[in-house]
């Protein structure tokens, strides 16, 4: 059937209106007549009949079939449009009335941190991405989103699950790019024979691996793996979460610092490794709250390390089942909120609740930003402007930051 596709679905689809509904078509764009035949769920874009002004050459020869990218053939300024419209529409849809910023491109160089997957077919062992809506994989032969620093990442994933090939074992391989090296973590191996150590050695020194682990749990470190956050160097504990780019986490961080300008005590909660909170500490005292211990550990152990910072104390804590109580938080100027994409809905109402006057939150999931912002609201907060930033590029994820205020 010929199709018009009038928008853009949530998911990166393109949409257009069947007789029964709604008709999702990968890979096409608003204004395209297209030819399509179901395919499931969704159909199969199967010619582009009139194209859009708007389509563009799309950068990485695997686009279409690895899962990773699904928007790399629409123009960035109607794309960056469309990201925004996610959030002003997550914010309509629990009657959350803000002013929404212009998206921050905060792509920069590319992803520091990447999961490959590696499956054993036979003798071939293919390293890379699973297809869209499929467990079938994708033998990846570049990752145009990663940056230089991950330059070595793929091959050195590839010569690791090898090496592993006898294990017969489906990998995930995490790496993460540090200034000391590549941070490589292996899933799904199980335990690895003493042989296989010396084979391992070699590929870190061949591929400049910092440190190799298998479920976080250390195989062989070269060079502990480090990052800066503001002026504090942290050695990152296996399989560390990152923000996706260092251009993401600066623009995040000066918009949290802003946030909180002029505020004395600071709680930082789903702190991480320090992201946020080294940065804050060198204006004011920071309490940062984390259910990683390892984590906690690893930003503590930072601020010691680092002079002229105003003061840093730590504790690791289920946020989900043990929320910062009122009385707890009252003895903070300013809170900042980074939760996973589930959101933080039992924080939030305790926030609610509170007498801190100013809450910043950082979400990567604007439905889930929108429900807690509505507790926010409820309880006495007006929120301020969103700001989208754009680290997840050619992807339907969007992070922002909003400033709620008494």
């Amino acid at each position: 059937m010929e199709l018009l596709v009038t928008r853009m679905g949530a998911q990166g689809d393109g949409v257009a209106e069947g007789p029964d509904g709604p008709l999702f078509v990968p890979y096409a764009l608003p204004g395209e007549l297209v030819r399509v035949a179901r395919d499931g769920e969704r159909m199969r874009l199967d010619e582009v009949l009139a194209p859009s002004v708007a389509r563009v050459a799309p950068v990485c020869r695997h686009f279409g079939r690895c899962g990773g990218c699904l928007l790399q053939h629409w123009d960035l300024a109607p794309y960056f449009a469309w990201k925004r419209g996610l959030v002003v529409e997550a914010l309509a849809r629990e009657r959350v009335a803000a002013a929404v910023g212009l998206v921050v491109d905060a792509h920069g160089a590319g992803r520091r941190r990447v999961i490959f997957h590696a499956r054993q077919y036979g003798a071939k062992t293919v390293v890379g991405f699973a297809e869209r809506k499929s467990h079938a994989m994708v033998d990846l032969a570049e990752c145009p989103v990663l940056a230089p620093d991950l330059d070595q990442a793929l091959p050195a994933a590839r010569a690791v699950a090898q090496a592993l090939a006898g294990a017969k074992k489906p990998l995930d391989i995490q790496v993460v790019a540090s200034a000391t090296g590549l941070d490589l973590d292996v899933r799904g191996s199980g335990p690895l024979p003493p042989a296989l150590l010396m084979d391992l050695a070699a590929l870190a020194e061949r591929f400049g691996l910092a440190r190799v682990t298998r479920h976080g749990e250390l195989v062989l470190q070269r060079a502990a793996p480090v990052l800066m956050m503001g002026r504090a160097r942290v050695e990152l504990p296996p399989a560390a979460f990152l923000q996706a780019t260092a251009e993401g986490e600066a623009g995040l961080a000066a918009a949290v610092g802003q946030g909180v300008a002029g505020a004395k005590r600071v709680a930082d909660l789903f702190a991480g490794i320090g992201t946020f909170a080294l940065r804050l500490a060198e204006r004011a005292r920071v309490h940062a709250v984390e259910g990683n211990a390892a984590a906690v550990t690893a930003l503590l152990k930072a601020a010691r390390a680092t002079d002229g910072l105003k003061g840093v104390s730590g504790e690791a804590r289920d946020l989900f089942r043990r929320p910062l109580l009122p009385e707890e938080l009252s003895a903070f100027d300013a809170v900042v909120i980074d939760p996973p994409r589930q959101g933080a809905e039992a924080q939030a109402r305790q926030l609610a609740a509170a007498t801190v006057g100013r809450v910043v939150y950082v979400s990567c999931s604007a439905a889930s930003f929108a429900r807690d912002a509505r507790a926010l609201i409820d309880g006495g907060f007006r929120l301020g402007t969103v700001t989208p930033f754009d680290q997840f590029r050619f992807s339907p994820h969007v992070e922002l930051v909003g400033v709620f205020e008494r």
